[in-house]
């Protein structure tokens, strides 16, 4: 089965088999090793390194709760986030289907299920369930979204709505639509909030605005960030937005490699700072460092991935 055929194959699944139907439905997912789960941009198979203990001791208390309140939508909401934090994105995208199904009014099982879709490569599908995630969060309250993977001080710094155009504007940002990247970012960004917020939105604009040609508009975005923001988890992206700035050398950067998201991140960054000011070659050699490294789901893998099948680059 084609992965970009999962949509319509998971609405008969579930037709057919009722799952997710009753309290025993946990009983159906795999209980084997978890095996492929993407296809790279070029043609590998992706496979997920093996989860660790604290990641499938949180699957199991997911697991539990879903099956004494089933029918709650943050249950399932924590069991699709549970099974993707194991490396099992198409279990997740399951989940999230699912609640699409029970909760058609929610947008956060859009969110989610957008986001593990981009995570799999399938950038279409991500843009049509973040488009109408976008559409049925109109009129809601901001709600701050619970850390799957709290941050040092415990403190989580997102919403459902900023993460709705975060993943929009990076799902058009894979597709290289750089206007409509821009315009969902923008909206991201708009919607104010922490110091991290501004940092990581930030620098996806500035990025865009650059390899627009826009280079006056991609400084303007850098003027309300500076050295001494209140920065909790988004070191790499505030570095970044320094270097942009040129209040600090590339030396400073913290590691650069393709091993974890962080350092995907700092390496992707830097190498469209070194293409858009005319080093390809340097460019072209971090991108390679990138998906030489393990961390095939972090967003700055995967733009590393498009960029270097981009035939027109």
């Amino acid at each position: 089965m084609k992965i970009t055929k999962l949509a319509l194959y998971l609405g008969l699944v579930f037709g057919q088999l009722g799952f997710f139907n009753n309290s025993l439905a946990l009983e159906l997912l795999p209980s084997s090793p978890i095996g492929i789960q993407a296809t790279s941009i070029d043609g590998k198979a992706l496979i997920p390194a093996k989860p660790n203990e604290v990641s499938l001791k949180n699957l199991e208390e997911a697991k539990n709760a879903y099956k004494k309140n089933p029918l709650n939508p943050d249950t399932l909401i924590w069991l699709g986030r549970r099974l993707a934090y194991t490396g099992n994105y198409l279990d997740a995208i399951d989940v999230f289907t699912e609640g699409i199904i029970q909760f058609p009014s929610d947008p956060r099982f859009l969110r989610h299920r957008g986001h593990r879709y981009i995570s799999i490569r399938e950038f279409d599908l991500a843009i049509a369930d973040l488009e109408k995630a976008s559409i049925l969060m109109r009129g809601l309250s901001v709600q701050i979204e619970p850390d799957g993977l709290p941050n040092i001080q415990n403190i989580p710094l997102t919403t459902t709505q900023g993460n709705i155009w975060y993943h929009l504007g990076l799902a058009y940002y894979l597709k290289q639509d750089w206007l409509s990247a821009l315009a969902a970012f923008r909206n991201g960004y708009n919607l104010g909030g922490n110091d991290d917020n501004l940092v990581s939105t930030g620098h996806w604009i500035y990025m865009i605005l650059r390899r627009m040609g826009d280079d006056l508009g991609a400084m303007d975005v850098l003027n309300n960030i500076h050295a001494d923001m209140n920065i909790i988890e988004n070191m790499s992206y505030h570095q970044l937005c320094l270097l942009y700035k040129n209040d600090i050398e590339i030396d400073d950067l913290m590691t650069i490699d393709g091993n974890n998201p962080s350092s995907a991140a700092v390496a992707y960054g830097l190498a469209n700072y070194f293409y858009y000011n005319g080093d390809k070659m340097k460019s072209d050699k971090l991108l390679l460092k990138i998906v030489a490294g393990s961390s095939w789901s972090a967003f700055g893998f995967i733009a590393a991935e498009v960029d270097l099948n981009n035939p027109k680059r």
